[in-house]
């Protein structure tokens, strides 16, 4: 029997019927479902719709049905449902069958528009929580290579074009400190989002006087919403989570396109792991970077579910409308997408090699010392802009001439400018190019020594607060159940 059949006289066209159920893709949502139903008539109970006993009895029947989904036979459970047309019927279904009338006390005071916005709310804190998680792991892996790496450089790229030298740690935290923007931009969305819906009924709250703040509580919510036609028709969360998985995607994949191009016989900086490459059908000699590819390519996808949600919002009025159904299977896709893809890159970035005798020859030549050159024109007393044109000419001249700053000697130098002289040479060696960035944030070796335990203690937290997360799995469990 449909939920809502009483004012019908003639059944639903079938194909219809079929097509406008949920069921097949927020069954994601049953242990939030359950979480919320429980909560719910704990709420019941204090306005003396449930007796003392009805409550514990639904409570015990919904722990069963949530234990029965984690079983191994769970997909195939659930597909006998074939009546069911969306999460909350099913529940409601089982919760009949296990108690029989008994469960159908449970739908009141409340309405399937304040469940949903509410399973949402679960659902992504919980998976918002178990990506910081990975992302928490994925930042430990980069920080721990850094560590690793020691005192290798590299050289830095701007437009592409070889520019300075810098530690091979200093090229590494930058994608930890994008990650950890990443972590507090999830940290943010789940404290916006912690606001219990229930107690909203379908638009205008609902018409029992139920303590809202029980199942708040309950929940671990902040606080009831404040507005019962904002509260079932508010997706904003779902929109800034999406969009907070689509900038972690952005810079995975930038992360994936620099070891791509230095995986190259070009640049040659990297060692491809074997475990996380494939070869070619007809060239045998290939090792392709498959997986940095696809997850260069995964950004189109979390940003194609993130411009999906922009579009089904657009123009909607208050409060639920049927189109907010559809937002839902982009949030279980682009989850889904960036569990795994997270997951994966921790495991392939513990398994990285550089190749630091090639990263160390390209910072030898191609002028990369010009800035430090021109640094020690300044401390000369030459203006900047002057400095910066002696030290062109310089380079031009040894263009020219086919040598690099350091092979010139101190006579062609004073034909550049008379303040040249013999410490000239030590200013513009790789460590002292490296060393005269000596700022917070700079290349400095001993800054980013420093940076390197800072950004180790800041991931620590993290993962103190969050969890680790075992990468010996071939697939993890949360990433597996975020969207399967």
């Amino acid at each position: 029997m449909k939920m809502w059949s009483g004012r019908f006289r003639e059944p639903l066209d079938p194909t219809f019927d079929h097509w406008q159920r949920s069921f097949g893709f927020d069954r994601q949502l049953l242990q939030q479902e359950v979480a919320a139903s429980k909560a719910h008539a704990l709420a019941l109970q204090a306005a003396g719709v449930l007796t003392s006993t009805e409550q514990p009895t639904i409570a015990h029947a919904l722990d069963e049905i949530a234990s029965r989904g984690l079983a191994e036979d769970a997909q195939q459970w659930m597909d006998e449902a074939s009546n069911a047309e969306d999460i909350h019927h099913f529940v409601e279904m089982k919760l009949v069958e296990a108690i029989g009338d008994l469960g159908l006390k449970l739908h009141t005071g409340r309405s399937r528009n304040e469940q949903i916005a509410t399973d949402l709310r679960l659902y992504i804190r919980l998976r918002s929580r178990t990506l910081i998680a990975n992302v928490s792991n994925w930042a430990l892996a980069l920080v721990e290579l850094a560590k690793a790496s020691g005192d290798a450089v590299m050289p830095s790229y701007t437009h592409l074009q070889r520019a300075e030298a810098v530690l091979v740690a200093h090229w590494l935290l930058a994608y930890v400190e994008m990650l950890l923007r990443d972590a507090s931009r999830l940290e943010d969305c789940v404290a916006r989002l912690n606001y219990s819906p229930l107690g909203s009924g379908p638009i205008a709250g609902a018409t029992l006087a139920l303590d809202r703040t029980i199942a708040a509580r309950e929940l671990d919510f902040t606080a009831p919403t404040a507005n019962s036609m904002d509260a079932t028709s508010d997706r904003d969360f779902v929109l800034e989570y999406i969009h907070a998985l689509t900038l972690l995607a952005l810079h995975a994949s930038r992360f994936a396109e620099e070891i791509t191009l230095f995986a190259t016989a070009e640049f040659g900086f990297v060692d491809l792991p074997e475990a996380f490459s494939t070869g070619s059908s007809a060239m045998p000699q290939k090792k392709n970077p498959d997986l940095t590819e696809l997850v260069r390519a995964k950004v189109g996808r979390v940003n194609g579910a993130a411009q999906a949600v922009t579009l089904q919002l657009k123009g909607l009025p208050l409060a639920y409308n049927k189109d907010m159904q559809e937002t839902q299977e982009p949030v279980f896709a682009a989850t889904k997408a960036m569990h795994l893809t997270i997951y994966l890159l921790a495991k392939f970035t513990s398994a990285l090699k550089f190749r630091t005798e090639r990263m160390r020859a390209a910072c030898e030549s191609g002028f990369l010392n010009a800035m430090a050159a021109a640094t020690y024109l300044v401390y000369k007393g030459v203006p900047f802009r002057k400095a910066h044109e002696k030290i062109g000419n310089a380079v031009r001249y040894c263009l020219d001439k086919g040598c690099e700053l350091n092979d010139l000697t101190l006579d062609e130098l004073k034909e550049f400018g008379a303040e040249f002289e013999q410490d000239f040479f030590a200013a513009i060696t790789l460590e002292a190019t490296l060393d005269c960035h000596d700022v917070i944030g700079g290349t400095a070796r001993h800054r980013v020594h420093a940076a390197i335990k800072d950004a180790e203690a800041r991931v620590q937290k993290l993962i103190d607060t969050y969890g680790s997360v075992d990468l010996g799995n071939s697939q993890p469990a949360e990433a597996v159940h975020a969207g399967a």
